[in-house]
């Protein structure tokens, strides 16, 4: 009989685990040599895995977009089966994270502002995410019954995006709570009369 053992992750994917922590707490300028030590890695690795730092932000910004997606669906499910509790739900997922000591606000809007070359492949990554996003909470308020889901789902991200940069620059004020309160009044628009 053998035993398994766990092996350690290889150069890829520690590059990756560092630039993820690296970019979110230090801001997507964090430099290569920093990024390399913190891999414990040598450049030729970044390189040959990525092409070159744009090619590890990319991708760090492509793993983090699915772990947020998660979070996102994980809020919804712990709400329950109501729509428009799962979309308050995420509100609360919001506060939560917000009030965590490594709370840095968004990742996608700080690349978006740090990323200058419009060209970058990250601005295509952070659009793709936020439009799934729009796309999942569109989903719930058509289950809702809502009268104008696209618009509303809109709303709905704009507050977010809202509450997450208030939560670095004013955390002290709950943004979280604050956005859950107009995204009731989002939810609870009624069709106009005809």
């Amino acid at each position: 009989m053998t035993t398994r053992t766990a092996t350690a992750p290889g150069p890829r994917e520690r590059l990756l685990e560092a630039a993820q922590r690296l970019t979110y707490s230090h801001g997507m300028g964090v430099g290569v040599d920093a990024l390399l030590k913190e891999a414990s890695v040598a450049r030729r690795s970044l390189y040959e895995h990525f092409g070159g730092k744009d090619g590890l932000i990319a991708e760090v910004l492509r793993r983090s977009t699915a772990e947020d997606e998660a979070a996102y669906h994980q809020a919804m499910e712990a709400a329950g089966d109501d729509p428009r509790t799962r979309l308050l739900g995420v509100f609360d997922g919001i506060a939560v994270a917000i009030d965590r000591p490594d709370f840095r606000g968004c990742r996608y809007l700080a690349a978006d502002l740090a990323l200058t070359d419009p060209d970058h492949p990250g601005h295509a990554i952070t659009r793709a995410y936020r439009m799934r996003v729009q796309q999942l909470l569109e989903h719930e308020l058509l289950a809702l019954g809502h009268p104008h889901p696209v618009a509303a789902a809109g709303q709905l991200l704009l507050l977010i995006d809202g509450a997450l940069a208030a939560g670095v620059t004013r955390p002290a004020t709950h943004p979280a709570a604050s956005a859950r309160q107009l995204a009731e009044h989002v939810l609870d628009a009624r069709p106009a009369a005809a």
